[in-house]
């Protein structure tokens, strides 16, 4: 008889190969317990990448990327926010939201805003140095230079701003530029400096973390040579925020009251923490500001200079105008209307008329400068290039001196030619520009609250810094812009367009 016939029969055997459904169900459930501990531990940390151990574990994973620099025309949509806004906005929270919020800033910032819900926070506004020093391998920022500033509108909201490098030597020549009492300018039309820390201070003031998302280069008013920024590689987290921590900002301050307190009589107007300012401090003769690449056209080649007649409108031949547009910055342009022997002023050159109709190279503008700019906004032209003349062979256009643009900073240029002459003290040259200073006194001109930006066409020489030049109708200045700030300084916009 066959043995296992019967096998089932034999109620031990049985029992003896019965399978444990208990110890499989707490198998099971042990690992649904740890696969979902897996899942949940997973959007922990891809969803909070702003703690340290999570970005530690990210970095390892190759699952997060380093910050990247961002084009001035492919930033993320932001907001720009004065300091008077910034520190309203962040007063008025609570411990509990005012961490959200900050961990939120830190996190759009480490995905690089490629997850960023609602507008990136942009700041702009005037500030005042209070101390800087160089980036180590303890802080956040691993190399570099960091600025901590005041809001000049807002005492009550400090500013520390990151300079990040790519080498120690920049990073040394960058912490030597940024000198107590120094101005750092962030505008609209050319800088992307996004809030990526925020916290109350025990006293009740705001201090923010702010990166350049453009990472671009960078002068001193003053000094010579410029400066350029690298996205840093990593990120050390575990340093903790801020940069400028209790102990050192309080040492940076009390320096900074000290420096003050000597240069009471000079800045007397300067706001008081705690009172609202009486008036809008002037901004010192040094400055730093950012150097921006000119933009090209779009359209290719130039097809006509512009020229104004005796009734303020262009001509072009077939009359269209090839406009160089800046990024971000409204353009208002008339239809242009051929020039007619009835549209010469009487005493003009046939000669003239033709030369402002001829065709020109491509046109390279740069980037402008808001109206409320209190500081030297420099162009960078580094190789372009623009029609350039001999001198006396300008095309035909309005001669001013210093004093007469005031009437143009209060009308503008209202699509007519015009030229600026005078006698000026270079300032500051480097990379294809100079700021000028006209001489006191001449022509009745504003003198000290008046600064000439000159761009310069590739190839030429530069003026060095302390020498005088002087201009005359035969080889004037092109001016292409004229902006007033609220406290009476003005910025004059001109280009070299005659040959050396």
């Amino acid at each position: 008889m066959e043995p296992d016939l019967f096998r089932f029969d034999d109620q031990r055997g049985f029992e003896r190969k019965r399978t444990n459904f208990f110890a499989w169900t707490v198998v099971i459930l042990l690992l649904t317990g740890v696969a979902l501990a897996a899942w949940l531990g997973s959007l922990y940390v891809i969803g909070q990448p702003e703690r340290p151990e999570s970005y530690r574990l990210l970095q390892k994973l190759n699952k997060i990327e380093a910050p990247k620099r961002f084009a001035l025309t492919a930033a993320p949509g932001g907001e720009f926010l004065s300091p008077k806004k910034l520190y309203q906005r962040y007063q008025v929270m609570g411990p509990a939201e005012l961490a959200r919020k900050d961990a939120e800033l830190t996190r759009n910032f480490i995905r690089n805003f490629e997850q960023v819900h609602g507008l990136v926070t942009y700041v702009v506004g005037r500030f005042n140095i209070m101390g800087a020093r160089e980036l180590t391998p303890d802080d956040v920022f691993t190399s570099g230079a960091v600025a901590l500033a005041r809001a000049v509108e807002q005492p009550e909201l400090l500013m520390e701003h990151v300079f990040t490098t790519a080498t120690e030597h920049d990073a040394k020549l960058l912490q030597e530029r940024l000198v107590m009492g120094m101005d750092v300018n962030l505008e609209r039309t050319h800088d992307l400096s996004a809030v990526i820390h925020v916290e109350r201070l025990p006293d009740g003031r705001i201090q923010i973390t702010v990166v350049p998302l453009l990472y671009g280069s960078y002068a001193v008013t003053r000094g010579t040579g410029t400066f350029s920024l690298e996205p840093p590689v990593e990120l050390n987290l575990a340093a903790g925020w801020p940069i400028f921590k209790t102990e050192n900002r309080r040492t940076v301050e009390n320096r900074y009251d000290n420096y003050r307190s000597r240069l009471a009589p000079a800045t007397s107007a300067l706001p008081i923490v705690g009172l609202p300012p009486s008036k809008t401090a002037p901004p010192p003769e040094d400055a730093l500001v950012r150097v921006e690449p000119a933009v090209p056209l779009d359209e290719g080649p130039s097809a006509l200079p512009l020229r104004a007649g005796r009734k303020g409108t262009a001509g072009t031949p077939n009359g269209k105008i090839a406009v160089a547009r800046a990024a971000g910055t409204p353009l208002n342009a008339r239809r242009a209307e051929p020039v007619t022997a009835a549209d010469l002023e009487p005493n003009e050159s046939p000669v003239l008329a033709q030369a402002a109709t001829s065709p020109t190279p491509m046109v390279m503008r740069a980037l402008p400068v808001t109206a409320s700019s209190p500081a030297v906004a420099l162009t960078s032209t580094t190789g372009a290039t623009w029609k350039t003349f001999g001198p006396g062979e300008a095309p035909a256009g309005r001669t001013l001196d210093t004093a007469g643009l005031r009437e143009v900073a209060n009308n503008g240029l209202r699509g007519e030619r015009l030229y600026l002459q005078g006698q000026f003290v270079v300032n500051f040259a480097d990379a294809n520009r100079a700021v000028l200073r006209p001489t006191n006194g001449q022509h009745g001109g504003p003198a000290r609250n008046l600064r000439v930006i000159v761009d310069y066409p590739a190839g030429a020489p530069l003026p060095d810094p302390g020498s005088t030049l002087s201009r005359d109708d035969s080889r004037p200045f092109e001016i292409t812009e004229v902006r007033r700030q609220s406290d009476g300084q003005l910025n004059v916009f001109v280009r070299e367009i005659i040959k050396p």
